[in-house]
């Protein structure tokens, strides 16, 4: 498994500044993922392209994206989410031709803003090879998914991962959601990589580990 892999963003933009990181970077013998600021407008198109420029320069294997907070938190209509991920797609939308001038993919997370379904349709809409999946593996549990079914459903446009494993707890008002060491939840850790190998025997595994109180899914209350 590709486990030698950091996601970060360079500390500065400048020649010399990611001449500095890449070779950072590769004494270490690390891949690299570069977390992308997408343009809000037309007017950022122009600043992202340089900033993606900079990500090509200092060596990235791909961009990452979480465009989304907690969608169960952050709206309370379905009005509101529809804005959002219209807006969402408007952005992807002005920073695909930039992907595609540069050469390098971006994949967007699953980031307890877009049920599998949605993500995967979106993206076969837009057709474009710029443009994939970074797969959290127990994102979508706070949507009430099944990952084995989040992971099916996104198969063909993952381009690399948060791997981590995920246990949940019964409260009042629904159920917590935490990440747990490896091997302590229920993920099928073995069977998820194993399928993603299949797909790209190169995949990027990212771990991500959270140190934080676990979520509330508040699932039953309105």
């Amino acid at each position: 498994m590709n486990v030698g892999i950091v996601e970060s963003a360079p500390p500065a933009m400048d020649a010399e500044s990611i001449k500095k990181f890449r070779q950072r970077l590769e004494s270490y013998n690390l891949r690299l993922i570069m977390n992308a600021r997408l343009p809000r407008d037309a007017s950022g198109v122009e600043a992202f392209d340089a900033d993606v420029k900079a990500c090509k320069e200092a060596g990235a294997m791909n961009l990452r994206a979480a465009m989304t907070a907690r969608r169960y938190e952050e709206f309370d209509t379905f009005e509101k989410f529809k804005a959002n991920f219209e807006q969402c797609q408007n952005q992807v939308a002005l920073a695909e031709p930039v992907l595609r001038k540069h050469r390098i993919a971006l994949a967007l997370e699953n980031h307890k803003g877009w049920r599998a379904t949605e993500h995967a349709a979106w993206l076969k809409r837009v057709g474009s090879e710029w443009l994939g999946v970074h797969l959290d593996f127990g994102n979508n549990v706070a949507l009430c998914e099944d990952p084995a079914d989040t992971l099916k459903i996104l198969y063909p446009y993952i381009i690399s991962c948060h791997i981590k494993d995920m246990a949940v707890e019964m409260y009042d008002d629904g159920f917590l959601l935490a990440e747990v060491p490896m091997g302590d939840g229920f993920l099928d850790i073995k069977g998820m990589v194993t399928t993603l190998q299949k797909k790209d025997p190169n995949m990027a595994f990212n771990l991500e580990m959270m140190t934080r109180d676990p979520l509330k899914i508040p699932v039953f209350t309105p």
